[in-house]
């Protein structure tokens, strides 16, 4: 195990963060039909795929919010 002196350790943690404070390219949103009936389409296509892509993410009942509901 080599050992870091104080300067290189610096320099690695400085471009570490230059590194994650890049902005991230996302890829642009598709345009809306002008289809009312295809719009409808593509919304719901895009919420089971966003409903897909959370199911993917492993959630722990101890990280859920406490919730109450009252009438």
């Amino acid at each position: 195990m080599s050992k870091f002196t104080r300067r290189e350790l610096a320099a690695a943690l400085s471009t570490s963060a230059v590194l994650l404070a890049r902005p991230q390219v996302q890829a642009p949103a598709p345009a809306l039909p002008a289809n009312p009936d295809e719009e409808l389409k593509a919304s719901r296509a895009q919420l089971l795929d966003n409903a897909g892509q959370l199911d993917k993410v492993p959630l722990p009942m101890s990280a859920e919010p406490a919730t109450i509901f009252r009438p």
